[in-house]
């Protein structure tokens, strides 16, 4: 079979290398898939280049969310592959109590892109956040893949969003999405905006996946008793948080590594896939794809999504 695979680390766009390898072979408690489509994350990027908290030995096949069928069943499943990274690959294996039901009806494309970005925003929002009903939430980058999974998970719970993104383009993915206000950041100092929009309550809960100077500016639009969910650093600087800010404003910085739960929790997982095939159903949740490449394109695809140049979730069809 055809898999793409990183053989050393670098800029993902130079280190990938299109390979033809043996179609990998179940083990006990796995399936094998074959894979329908598989959506491209940041970490992606991060792992190729040897920055992410997760460090497959090399060589490796990149991608770590897919929709696939099983063979032999034919079941249609969304999730992540065995161990870590593997979907850029024409078959994929997958944990058969980690392969979970893909909605019924949704294209292979949006069903790949149901998985990581949705658990981690559901999870981010409602278990490390508390979300509640009325809520003012401020989430960062909405028109990426994880901004507007959030955006619509934000607004299934009942909360007024305030969404950041770049350019007039971006701005308009926003309001599409459901941001009751999006604030163009090229042009805007989201942090004056944020108080007056709110009537200077502030941001209940801050979804951030920049990082950087959008983090250091959060927190002097949060609210009282308010959360920062630190979902990741795409700006490329890791901030810190002063611990007598936080003290004086009352504030919590909550960090969100949803992986973390496939081992520490794994029946949260379940959960979620749960209340997202719901969400599905009743309308509020349906993935934005930006772009849909063959898989033979991945290189390419990988640095549009690094560049941040591209809107909603980006995925490669073998």
């Amino acid at each position: 079979m055809r898999a793409w695979r990183v053989h050393e680390l670098g800029d993902p766009s130079q280190v990938l290398s299109l390979d033809e390898v043996d179609r990998p072979t179940p083990g006990e408690g796995q399936v094998l898939v074959k894979v329908e489509a598989a959506a491209l994350n940041f970490p992606d990027v991060l792992m190729a280049m040897g920055m992410y908290q997760e460090k497959p030995p090399l060589p490796y096949i990149p991608g770590v969310e897919l929709c696939g069928e099983i063979v032999g069943t034919g079941q249609r499943v969304i999730g992540s592959p065995s161990g870590g990274p593997g979907a850029f690959a024409e078959y994929a294996l997958m944990d058969a109590n980690a392969a979970f039901p893909a909605p019924e009806g949704m294209s292979p494309e949006k069903a790949a892109a149901l998985h990581l970005t949705y658990q981690t925003g559901y999870v981010g929002l409602h278990r490390r956040a508390s979300i509640q009903v009325g809520d003012w939430v401020l989430v960062h980058a909405g028109a990426g893949g994880v901004g507007s999974a959030a955006i619509q998970l934000a607004k299934a719970a009942g909360a007024r969003v305030i969404a950041t993104a770049g350019g007039e383009r971006k701005v308009q993915v926003c309001r599409d999405l459901g941001a009751d206000h999006v604030v163009d950041y090229t042009a805007d100092d989201f942090v004056p905006v944020v108080k007056e929009v709110t009537g200077g309550h502030g941001a209940d809960v801050v979804y951030d996946p920049v990082g950087g100077d959008v983090f250091d500016k959060s927190r002097k639009c949060v609210a009282f008793e308010g959360r920062i969910v630190v979902v990741g650093f795409t700006s490329g600087r890791i901030p810190e948080a002063p611990a007598n800010h936080l003290l004086v404003k009352n504030y919590s910085v909550v960090g969100l590594h949803w992986g973390l739960y496939r081992t520490h929790d794994p029946a949260i997982v379940g959960m979620v896939h749960e209340q997202l095939l719901r969400l599905v159903e009743e309308g509020h949740v349906d993935p934005l794809i930006g772009a849909v490449h063959p898989l033979e394109e991945a290189p390419q695809a990988l640095e549009a999504l690094a560049s941040r140049t591209t809107v909603g979730k980006v995925v490669l069809v073998p």
